[in-house]
């Protein structure tokens, strides 16, 4: 079955496969309603034919996409397949290996791009899919001088959901993980998304000199859409920051569990309500990260450092200069307050403790964090190469009258951040 069909049919749910004849439709079926270590054991199975199909089935492909093994026993079972099996598995079933937690980087890659590239060439694609599929092909996009980017979550049911990884994560010593906040989606903001998270990964490079010993060299920098964010309708909501939880927890698990025992310096960088959802996710108890930093937080139910997953000393809070969302606590408490135990960020701008030579601007508004040129991106930057001992900031944002910090009313959420600040 051509590849084409099998993408455009599982991008649209389609609710059963429409394989040739030959395909062992009992197969399918047992794929459709497997889970855990029987679901890998079908799919190691399975012939090609029924693959395809499988890929075909919005059932199978909603357990690698919503409830998959375990991400230690996806990358187990990974690794004790042969070399056949893999790329079998690749190239048969590409939207199932392509979002499937646990499985290499490289791997995850190869197949999505296949998927990409088949819903670009189908003619059956609806518009809206097509403008999706277009808006990520156009965030891949790279000169010769760029750090190669891996497309690691390609998901386009609905409004969809994608992962862009500026770097390795197969390999990389620092990777951070870029979670963002409301109003952003693949089709609004990917492309923009997946260049700010090349700015940071230009920022760590130039940081090499001063970088704290990592497991091994190299950066990664991952835009990860991976989840629906909140739009008009429901911003006040917290639902889907638990659904964008859950699946933080199994990518920030999977990053680990095919490192295997080479795990990388991993750090997560979240704005605004994508705060509150890595806050959400690192004081589940079931993940853990090595440095996390907020900015412009609008709070959770998490009322102290000592719920996170993170090492002491490793979780950073910064508020810039009349961010409306900063400081607010609107969804429990404020990171910002000297009582959750955060680290400050000095946002105030100026010279870099760690070279002279260098200035940089104060980050303005809810939208400015990680542009170029300010002090927030360089504090991103210096927490994940792992000296955050020279970000430190003098006070707490919202604990001082008069810091810069407004209080909101939940009207001021609804500003999109394209209006606010259009990337130059």
């Amino acid at each position: 079955m051509p590849a084409s069909v099998v993408v455009a049919s599982a991008a649209v749910g389609t609710s059963g496969p429409r394989a040739s004849d030959h395909v062992s439709r009992p197969a399918v079926e047992a794929l459709a309603v497997a889970s855990g270590q029987r679901w890998l054991d079908a799919l190691e199975t399975a012939a090609p034919l029924t693959l395809q199909a499988a890929d075909d089935d919005s059932r199978v492909t909603a357990t690698a996409m919503d409830d998959p093994p375990s991400t230690n026993l996806v990358a187990n079972w990974w690794r004790g397949l042969s070399p056949a099996s893999q790329t079998v598995l690749t190239d048969d079933a590409p939207v199932v290996i392509g979002n499937l937690d646990g499985v290499p980087y490289d791997v995850r890659d190869v197949a999505n791009r296949a998927s990409l590239a088949a819903g670009l060439a189908d003619p059956g694609t609806s518009t809206s899919l097509a403008s999706m599929l277009g808006q990520v092909r156009q965030s891949l996009e790279q000169t010769p001088d760029d750090p190669r980017k891996y497309l690691v979550t390609l998901d386009t049911r609905g409004s969809g959901r994608c992962a862009i990884s500026v770097g390795d994560l197969d390999t990389a010593g620092d990777v951070s993980v870029v979670v963002p906040g409301i109003f952003f989606s693949v089709n609004g903001q990917m492309v923009d998304f997946t260049a700010t998270a090349g700015d940071v990964f230009r920022e760590q490079a130039t940081l090499a000199p001063v970088a704290a010993p990592a497991n091994g060299p190299g950066i990664a920098v991952v835009a990860w859409m991976g989840y629906r964010t909140p739009g008009i309708s429901n911003f006040m909501s917290l639902e889907l920051a638990h659904l964008g939880a859950d699946r933080l927890v199994r990518t920030l698990d999977g990053i680990r569990a095919v490192r295997n025992d080479h795990e990388p310096r991993l750090g997560v960088v979240a704005h605004s309500y994508g705060s509150t959802t890595a806050m959400i996710a690192l004081s589940s108890g079931r993940t853990r990260v090595d440095s996390l930093t907020m900015l412009g937080s609008p709070g959770s139910a998490v009322t102290s450092v000592d719920e996170l997953g993170v090492p002491h000393g490793q979780v950073y809070v910064g508020g810039a200069h009349w961010d409306p969302v900063a400081g607010t606590g609107f969804f429990g408490t404020d990171p910002g307050r000297t009582s959750f135990g955060a680290a400050a960020l000095d946002l105030a701008g100026g010279s870099d403790p760690a070279d002279a030579g260098d200035v940089f601007r104060q980050p303005f508004g809810h939208n400015d964090y990680l542009k170029p040129g300010t002090a927030s991106l360089h504090d991103v930057a210096l927490i994940a190469v792992g000296r955050g001992d020279l970000v430190s900031g003098r006070h707490t944002p919202g604990d001082t009258p008069g810091d810069g910090v407004v209080q909101a009313t939940p009207d001021m959420y609804l500003v999109r951040p394209q209006d606010l600040q259009p990337r130059d």
